[in-house]
């Protein structure tokens, strides 16, 4: 709806406006939450009166700089943003996710029901809510509620929220987001909007229950002169943005990721302290972890999702080791994302300017500073056209549209894990074992996905399925970790909570009519399985396979007797390497890229298929491509750090994608340009 003729509030009805957003009707139903002052900061908190807003106070920002000071005026919106985003009333810091209850697994998992923004899980009030913030919410809502997966806590909670803004007319020296295109003007989003002037609130309607709310009000017609007042203003806070902002463009940052390996970045890694502040007063990151906890001795257990930082270690940490240990790559993962490969993966900018991350990093980094330190010399027009911040159709979540409950867009809940039951388990190596699961009802998996594996109080790791067949599968685990030392342990008759297939498989199709080329190192064979299992189950449908394995020594070989009996059969050529010989070895030694016989296969017409460490699939993608092999022909599959498998938590992105989503399985046209960057 457009919005309706303004209307004016005088400074002595504020508080006949809090009861409204209160009591609408009369009844008590929302809890209203405003900014108001706590431990000498602005933050957003429940309120009974208007008097407990920031009347007279006024904050002061600067890159590391936050303060507030008293003024003589009885301004209550002069102020910029606090340290409180809005997102931790929709996407709070801690929420159980999933809950379990039984013994000995044989219990089940619930997805836990406790979205609420609000302390009594009635509907809520934002009051106080910048044109910034709401440019993040609607980031937000594309994160959470317009994927392939929908947050149904979010969505739930983003219903209950009744959002009354208000217009910026105090910014402060680190607000930027007029070069985001995200304000200071509040022109959607809003069931409300308030303009801060001398004498009162210039005030309009954004959506049907704001029209009613006025309209109880009885509020007269906001005369020509307060409305150009409040016009001004709004103008008046642009210009000043703007005088502090030249040379920052919004098209510039989205250049970021053009370069990797620029000097800045190890430079700011001097300065910066990962201290994960930034992330955690941005109103848009959206990054989180499972917590698993259990109740000793009652069979309940449950997991616990909570913020997390892509500056921590621990953030990058995979089986095979770190992929982002360094601090110059965490810096540059967080700043390209924000700024770059935000807008590849969600159609929008993941950053909109409010310079929380500015006033509130203790060594004062300035992320526009950085933007023009790297970009420097960059020109040119935005290859977008239209507004900067334009989100993909569908993407705007508004508070009419959705209900309680309601799951916006065309994604499906997450779905919680469902009990399955090993029915057999046979060590690989060592330290790697396989276990054959009975298909659980629902479960669709092809070649390549991968599940989560859900042990009730330990953990939730993804795990490649490395046989398919019909009423079991497969998967290959090597102890690394608790909840993989757990898994590993696991006997016949033991239980545990699948979920999946998520990811995208391998294209076994393409193949058909051509050379397949399999190339495999270490526990990367086990996802490499189920292609070669339909490779063989439809051999007349291939021109030559070739198998090519390799392991650090014998003892570590997966499936060692199936490859022993795949090199006796007369349709497939497959060779393995290791890189140390035992006494009783008497094959190749070396790396795996030396068993490739370009010779043999037609290359202009070859399919590979590659799995391994990074190192190893970036030196066979190099040795493949040599060979003539098209760079769309092959394909790769990589390993992140999961903890949701649907593209909610953040972890696994990988340049601009998010492996558990847009992979496992990449082709060589999209991933190679990543292989060959450190910390990616």
């Amino acid at each position: 709806m457009t919005e309706t003729a303004a209307r004016f509030l005088a400074r002595d009805r504020l508080e006949d406006l809090v009861h409204a957003l209160a009591r609408p009707g009369g009844v008590e139903v929302r809890e209203v939450i405003a900014p108001t002052v706590e431990d000498g900061a602005i933050v957003h908190a429940p309120i009974e009166s208007a008097a407990e807003l920031p009347r007279g106070v006024r904050d002061v920002q600067a890159p590391g700089v936050y303060r507030l000071e008293e003024t003589e005026d009885e301004l209550v919106f002069a102020y910029a943003v606090g340290p409180h985003a809005w997102k931790r009333r929709l996407f709070p810091p801690q929420r159980t996710r999933l809950t379990f209850a039984g013994d000995d697994g044989r219990g089940a998992f619930d997805a836990a029901d406790d979205a609420s923004p609000s302390r009594n899980g009635d509907q809520v009030v934002f009051l106080g809510v910048r044109a910034c913030e709401l440019a993040a919410i609607t980031v937000q809502d594309i994160v959470f509620a317009c994927g392939p997966y929908t947050d149904v806590s979010y969505a739930s909670a983003r219903g209950k929220a009744f959002i009354a803004a208000v217009q910026c007319t105090h910014p402060a020296s680190t607000c930027f987001c007029t070069s985001m295109g995200t304000g200071p003007a509040v022109t959607s989003g809003h069931d409300l909007a308030l303009t801060e002037i001398e004498d009162g609130f210039v005030v309009v309607a954004g959506s049907n229950e704001g029209v009613e709310l006025l309209e109880s009000l009885g509020l007269p017609l906001a005369d020509e002169d307060r409305r150009s007042s409040a016009q001004a203003a709004v103008r008046g806070a642009a210009d000043h943005i703007e005088r502090n902002n030249v040379g920052v463009d919004g098209s510039l940052a989205r250049r970021l990721d053009r370069f990797p390996e620029h000097d800045r970045w190890d430079e700011v890694a001097t300065r910066c302290l990962a201290c994960t502040n930034c992330t955690m007063v941005c109103p848009t990151c959206f990054c989180s972890r499972d917590i698993h906890t259990s109740v000793l001795g009652q069979g309940e257990a449950g997991a616990e999702r909570q913020w997390d930082s892509c500056f921590t270690v621990q953030f990058g940490e995979v089986a095979g080791g770190n992929f982002r240990r360094r601090l110059r790559d965490r810096y540059r993962h967080w700043i390209t994302h924000k700024f770059s490969t935000w807008w590849q993966q969600f159609d929008a900018s993941g950053c909109v300017g409010c310079g929380r991350c500015i006033a509130w990093c203790p060594v004062g980094i300035d992320v526009r500073e950085e933007i023009r330190a790297v970009t420097e010399g960059e020109h040119g027009e935005d290859p977008r056209e239209g507004d900067p911040f334009q989100a993909r159709e569908g993407a705007q979540v508004r508070a009419e549209t959705v209900g309680a409950g309601d799951t916006p867009g065309d994604g499906v809940p997450e779905p919680p894990p469902v009990m399955a039951t090993v029915t057999s388990a046979r060590w690989e190596t060592a330290d790697t074992v396989t276990l054959t699961i009975a298909t659980p009802p629902g479960l669709d998996v092809r070649p390549g996905q991968f599940v989560m594996a859900t042990l009730p109080g330990i953990g939730a790791p993804p795990i490649s399925v490395s046989r398919i067949s019909g009423a079991h599968f497969e998967i290959t685990v090597r102890s690394v970790g608790q909840a993989t030392a757990a898994l590993c342990a696991l006997a016949p008759g033991d239980r545990l909570g699948i979920s999946g297939g998520y990811g995208r498989g391998w294209p076994v199709d393409e193949a058909e009519g051509c050379d397949v080329i399999v190339v495999g190192g270490g526990i990367g064979l086990a996802p490499l399985r189920p292609v070669l299992d339909w490779v063989l189950e439809h051999r007349d449908l291939h021109s030559g396979v070739y198998v090519y394995t390799g392991a650090r020594t014998p003892d570590d070989m997966i499936f060692a007797a199936e490859m022993a009996d795949l090199e006796l059969r007369k349709d497939v050529t497959a060779l393995r390497t290791v890189d140390r010989a035992g006494p009783d070895w008497l094959g190749p030694v070396g790396v795996v890229t030396q068993l490739l016989d370009p010779d043999a296969w037609a290359g202009e017409s070859a399919v590979a298929f590659v799995c391994g460490p990074e190192r190893m699939m970036s030196a066979t993608l190099d040795a493949l491509l040599d060979a003539g092999i098209a760079s769309d022909r092959i394909w790769l599959t990589t390993e992140r750090h999961m903890e949701c498998g649907v593209g909610l938590c953040g972890h696994c992105q990988l340049g601009p994608f998010f492996v558990c989503k847009d992979g496992p399985v990449f082709d060589a046209a999209q991933l190679g340009p990543y292989l060959g960057i450190e910390g990616i």
